[in-house]
């Protein structure tokens, strides 16, 4: 099962905007969300919502590509996110996720006893590849107890 059907499948608002998951590598995730009418907002494009779950999705993909291995002993959590709208988003809208720490480092804070951080940064773009918002995911991997 590929990252993004696990996340289909988990992750109810994931499925029920229609996200499509293209690549996910513990180094970049790539997720776009369709133009659908049902998650318009007053002026015909995505609604700043949508365009917010689907940056948070892309991010927690990465998180899944580059965490995957550690489950058995940590549960990924968003922290805290922040968001800026740039540009009006029209159509289909393309979120691009990049870790903010080496897969590393963060490893070895979770060796070590401590429950880390790191951030995730996250570029939607228009299909004109014009950048319509700018998102910043701080994840934390909680060691179960």
């Amino acid at each position: 099962m590929s990252i993004g059907e696990m996340l289909a499948a988990t992750v109810p608002m994931a499925r029920t905007l229609n996200l499509e998951f293209g690549e996910t590598t513990p180094e970049r995730a790539v997720v776009t969300l369709p133009d659908q009418g049902d998650f318009h907002n007053h002026v015909g494009g995505p609604h700043a919502g949508a365009m917010f779950t689907l940056g948070e999705s892309a991010s927690g993909a990465i998180v899944l590509a580059a965490f995957g291995d550690q489950l058995s002993r940590a549960v990924p959590l968003a922290v805290r996110a922040d968001i800026a709208y740039k540009k009006l988003a029209m159509g289909p809208v393309t979120a691009t996720a990049t870790l903010g720490r080496p897969v590393a480092d963060v490893v070895a804070e979770l060796d070590k006893g401590e429950r880390p951080e790191f951030p995730v940064a996250i570029e939607i773009r228009r299909e004109d590849g014009a950048v319509t918002g700018e998102m910043t995911v701080v994840w934390t991997l909680r060691p179960n107890s």
